[in-house]
């Protein structure tokens, strides 16, 4: 299994646009982080989890040809700006529908921002075409399972993953945008290799976890190694990084992780 961080930022993107971003080491790449989204290699079956407004961008960045699956955490414009940009996996599949999951909530966002997507094959050469499926609890892919939980993050629930490659049994969990991992969803990740979490800031916040929550989390569930994605502008990855406990650290674009 392999798993490639292609953004690793908040919803604005760091560093921000017209903010100084006093604290932040802008000479050092790892700063510098986009919308956040994964890529999950499964015994060579693709999977994309969101596209935010840099997808195209991050695709090109990190050397993506194959998408198989799409997985929506949540409609939210940073996780879902992008999926115009799946038309070119779409087209590589012989311009068939795309697969793509999420809750309810998060395939009406597809519908109502992509409407011209909602089809079988594509509406013109060239053009998205997604086959919208609701996320059950177990999906059954050709390189693996991917399991899913429901995490709190605001008003909305956000689409938490738990992957299960079939020819080695690793496992990676993907935690991203929620306020808190309840004792259900820390059970899911448990005897993960690979465990990613929210963590937007230093302080409190109403709809993410801090770092400090995250720890607790991490620590909790103890995983051999954790990532902390969604980090805004005001965490500098190396002050930071070298604050963690030993197995978590501060994840950045074009991370990529073999288990």
């Amino acid at each position: 299994m392999e798993v490639i961080f292609l953004g690793t930022g908040t919803s604005q993107g760091v560093p921000m646009i017209a903010h100084d971003s006093p604290g932040l080491d802008l000479e050092n790449p790892k700063n510098w982080r986009t919308r956040p989204s994964i890529h999950v290699i499964m015994d060579g079956f693709h999977i994309q989890v969101d596209a935010g407004q840099e997808f195209r961008v991050q695709c090109l960045a990190n050397d993506i040809r194959q998408v198989d699956t799409f997985i929506l955490t949540h409609g939210h414009a940073d996780h879902i700006s992008g999926m115009d940009d799946l038309r070119r996996f779409c087209t590589i599949r012989g311009s068939t529908a795309l697969p793509v999951y999420s809750t309810a909530v998060g395939l009406q966002r597809v519908r109502d921002v992509f409407p011209y997507a909602d089809r079988e094959i594509p509406e013109q050469r060239y053009y998205p075409a997604f086959q919208l499926m609701e996320m059950p609890s177990r999906l059954e892919l050709e390189g693996g399972s991917v399991e899913s939980t429901l995490l709190p993050h605001g008003k909305m629930q956000v689409l938490g993953l738990i992957f299960t490659e079939n020819s080695t049994g690793k496992k990676a969990v993907y935690y991203t945008d929620c306020k808190e991992v309840d004792v259900k969803q820390r059970k899911l990740a448990r005897g993960a290799d690979l465990v990613v979490l929210d963590a937007l800031q230093p302080k409190k916040h109403r709809t993410h976890m801090s770092i400090g929550e995250a720890v607790e989390t991490a620590l909790d569930i103890g995983a051999p190694q954790t990532y902390l994605t969604h980090m805004a502008f005001m965490v500098d990855h190396d002050t930071f990084d070298r604050t963690l406990p030993n197995g978590i650290s501060l994840a950045y674009d074009r991370l990529r992780v073999e288990l």
